[in-house]
């Protein structure tokens, strides 16, 4: 797995301050994406949870789940672009 995976959101693709699953990829730390709002180890286990997980996310309105944390000038698109390759 790319560096910049490891940090990614496997729903949204929000890079996030440490990885959700871990150096192995295997070990989620259970936090709750500021974006998404997926926990980590939870609802994005597997690739079949992620997909449904982001397609209710982007059916709702993709709207953030910590809206503080939202950058001014947040590009939806660019963000998708961070899943990791295997979860897209």
């Amino acid at each position: 797995m790319d560096k910049i995976e490891n940090f990614a959101c496997r729903v949204c693709g929000l890079i996030q301050d440490e990885e959700p699953w871990g150096e192995s990829g295997e070990d989620p730390n259970f936090n709750i994406c500021d974006c998404c709002g997926v926990e980590f180890g939870y609802e994005d286990y597997t690739k079949e949870s992620v997909k449904a997980y982001r397609n209710k996310w982007l059916e709702v309105g993709a709207n953030w789940w910590k809206l503080k944390e939202k950058p001014e000038d947040w590009d939806i698109k660019k963000q998708l672009q961070n899943i990791p390759v295997n979860f897209k």
